[in-house]
């Protein structure tokens, strides 16, 4: 009789055990694979159009901005896709909440940012978040 009590308190240990080990292998990010790729494959080129548009809405300019020039694509891929994008943007004749036939801004208003985004992507879901965001003008 008393080994019933041992068994069951060992059972109990076994699954905290278990689920403690399981708790920090999900915590931890394992990469499947990690590669550069160009601006024109499906799930970048979405991302890059979607960082365009977080970018405007969060930016107080009156004007567009749109991406220029694509410096490097890097997707890392776990159990979701991150996205590490640089990229050349410059503000645009259109003024807000214009897109068309926006050229680049010259002379006093001209304005470029370089910028790193670090993106976290499901884009099969259209789920994305910014995980980190630097820019800087030139």
């Amino acid at each position: 009789m008393m080994a019933e009590p041992w068994q069951a308190l060992r059972l109990l240990l076994a699954i905290l055990l278990t689920l403690m080990t399981l708790t920090y292998q999900a915590r931890k990010k394992t990469f499947l694979s990690v590669h550069e790729v160009t601006a024109v494959e499906n799930y970048a080129k979405d991302t890059l159009q979607w960082i365009t548009d977080q970018y405007n809405k969060e930016s107080d300019d009156k004007y567009h901005f749109r991406i220029f020039r694509v410096l490097k694509v890097q997707r890392r891929i776990t159990d979701h896709l991150e996205y590490h994008l640089n990229v050349e943007m410059q503000r645009t004749t259109c003024q807000k909440p214009e897109t068309m036939n926006c050229a680049p801004q010259e002379g006093e208003l001209h304005k470029q940012v370089n910028c790193f985004f670090s993106v976290f992507a499901i884009p099969w879901f259209e789920q994305y978040k910014i995980l980190n965001k630097t820019c800087s003008s030139d």
